[in-house]
């Protein structure tokens, strides 16, 4: 028996059956498209139609989301992938790698703000006792304005991240 053209597997998705599948809202497939991280077709009905390829995609979108990776750099990752093929091991591979940097970045800043918590928010107006001596005369605020040392917590003067205690001697 020869099967009939309704038979075979749509190639595309309608934006309900891509929610439905990658548990991402309607809305949200619309944001993300807007923003250039994942794109449609038009039906001669001027309906959107995704290529099936498009639910790995969105996959990588929420795992990079999950980690905190803003989505304009996880636009430009996928920027450098192309949209017309499934997304591969050796695709993820390489994003996965280019973001592992900044998410040991951001850990090491968040353990050293972890670890300094309790004692100080970074700009010495909880403890006179032990901030004088890690900004004596306020010569921090010639960096500029915030919480300087929570910002910039576990780097050195030139910005390189320790790995001890930043006011260790």
């Amino acid at each position: 028996m020869e099967k009939s053209k309704s038979d075979l597997p749509r190639r595309e998705l309608s934006v309900g059956e891509v929610a439905t599948r990658s548990g991402v809202a309607v809305s949200t497939l619309h944001f993300y498209e807007t923003k250039g991280l994942i794109k449609s077709m038009r039906s001669r009905g001027n309906q959107r139609r995704y290529p099936r390829s498009v639910l790995r995609r969105i996959a990588v979108i929420k795992i990079a989301q999950r980690t905190g990776i803003p989505l304009a750099d996880i636009q430009k990752a996928l920027a450098a992938l192309p949209d017309d093929r499934q997304l591969l091991a050796s695709d993820w591979e390489r994003l996965s790698e280019n973001w592992k940097a900044d998410l040991n970045d951001r850990i090491a800043k968040l353990t050293a703000l972890r670890d300094q918590l309790t004692s100080c928010i970074g700009c010495g107006c909880l403890s006179m006792r032990d901030c004088p001596l890690r900004n004596p005369d306020d010569a921090l605020s010639e960096k500029g304005t915030g919480a300087y040392l929570i910002e910039h917590a576990g780097e050195d003067e030139d910005g390189l991240i320790q790995t001890g205690r930043p006011d260790a001697s």
